[in-house]
């Protein structure tokens, strides 16, 4: 086979490996590993290239944001601060129409800024909000939809792992990233709540009826009370970073500490659950790295191969210019999307596309939230929705199936189709607070 051959194998090997529930990383450092081997015709040269490649992914100051937001989303969850959120925002909104819904969007915003996950946010709602959803006689489908198109807020509001991820495979300012993620994730939670409010007044059936919230009148004092650690939390991370007091690897650290004294002062930190913190830290950070090793083993295969220099060519010739390619693009996301989760669809297309957007002067940061937007949406489309599956997993109600949570995610996976039109006809979305 020709170098672009074993390229286009790799790409084929890959899909299949994962699909047979080989893990995702393992599955690329093993065909990066034959793949170089295919290339270059000895082991020892593979086992050199991929080892330099491994010790390029992590040796870095950057990837020291990893284990210390993780750190922060895990203190945060233990700390109750969803619950708190949610409580609050449904004051706010229970007079409207939806208002509920609107409160989950809302709360879900709010804890984005202190999480950086969709898959956490997803656990921690579903316990939350969608018994109350339920109870306050919103439908059962609708309920969990919310909850599920919400949670994605929390991969593109700033601080995100799948931002970060993206960061250092392209090798793009994380900082940057995450300024531009500020205001389409604002947008994007708009929408969710101008659809909300018209899925309750155009489509009962599919909400529910209830007119407003019967909750519990809570006092201004309280309310206060309950929002304030995380409206601190929230200042000392993003505001410290915009206001040019940390880097986003040193703002990590504020914030897991700050998180830490909350959980503290809550009284949330027994010795079981500190271990039990620090393990789950643990587990995620080393599940990351192996990742973003992957990825680096995999960008060098695909170097050696030529094969983006073969598509970049290929495109050329069939004079798509650069939306035509991008249009491809999102479509291979979206497709993948059914079948992969985020991180995998990212470190297998990355490598491919941005040798071929980049001859175009393409803005890094504003490629990296279409990308993340369009990604998302695979969050919520089967039949692999990670968050759809996240949250059948945390339902207490054995009634609600996951073709339930699917089709009351739906009409929000079409506002994220809609919010990347969007981003890519009005790039200062993206790059307008830069």
């Amino acid at each position: 086979m020709s170098s672009v051959e074993i390229g286009i194998a790799s790409i084929v090997a890959i899909l299949v490996f994962i699909q047979l529930g080989m893990h995702v990383a393992i599955a690329l450092m093993t065909v990066s590993f034959f793949g170089v081997f295919l290339v270059k015709g000895k082991f020892l040269i593979a086992g050199k290239l991929l080892s330099h490649a491994a010790l390029d992914g992590v040796a870095r100051y950057s990837f020291g944001v990893i284990p210390l937001f993780v750190l922060m989303g895990v203190l945060v969850g233990a700390c109750g601060l969803g619950r708190d959120v949610f409580d609050v925002a449904g004051q706010l909104f229970r007079r409207f129409r939806g208002g509920l819904g609107i409160a989950t969007v809302f709360a879900n915003a709010v804890f984005a800024a202190v999480n950086g996950t969709s898959i956490a946010s997803a656990s921690v709602f579903t316990k939350v909000a969608v018994p109350e959803l339920v109870r306050q006689g919103y439908t059962p489908r609708f309920s969990v939809g919310v909850v599920a198109g919400s949670s994605v807020l929390g991969m593109l509001i700033p601080p995100s792992l799948l931002l970060i991820l993206y960061g250092i495979i392209a090798e793009t300012s994380i900082g940057d990233l995450f300024t531009a993620g500020i205001l389409p994730g604002m947008v994007l939670a708009f929408f969710f709540c101008v659809l909300i409010l018209a899925l309750a007044r155009f489509a009962p059936g599919f909400t529910g009826r209830p007119e407003a919230t019967d909750l519990p009148e809570m006092s201004s004092a309280t309310m206060l009370l309950k929002s304030a650690p995380i409206i601190i939390l929230i200042l000392l991370v993003l505001g410290g970073i915009y206001g040019g007091f940390f880097t986003p690897t040193e703002a990590g650290g504020v914030g897991a500490l700050g998180a830490l004294i909350i959980a503290t002062v809550k009284g949330r930190l027994g010795l079981r659950e500190i271990g039990r913190i620090l393990l789950e830290t643990g587990q995620v950070t080393a599940s990351i790295t192996f990742l973003i090793i992957a990825a680096h083993m995999y960008s060098r295969l695909l170097a050696l191969t030529g094969l983006p220099g073969a598509m970049t060519g290929l495109m050329a010739s069939w004079e798509l210019g650069l939306y035509g390619i991008l249009l491809l693009y999102l479509l291979a996301i979206i497709l993948l999307g059914t079948i992969l989760d985020s991180s995998s669809i990212l470190l297998i297309l990355l490598p491919l596309i941005l040798p071929v957007v980049q001859p175009f002067g393409v803005d890094l940061v504003w490629f990296g939230i279409v990308t993340i937007i369009a990604v998302e949406v695979g969050l919520l489309t089967p039949p692999l929705g990670v968050a759809c599956f996240v949250i059948k997993a945390n339902l207490d109600d054995k009634r609600i199936t996951l073709n339930d949570i699917f089709a009351g995610a739906a009409p929000f996976a079409l506002v994220m189709v809609i919010m990347v039109a969007l981003v890519m006809a009005l790039p200062w979305l993206a790059t307008g607070l830069l």
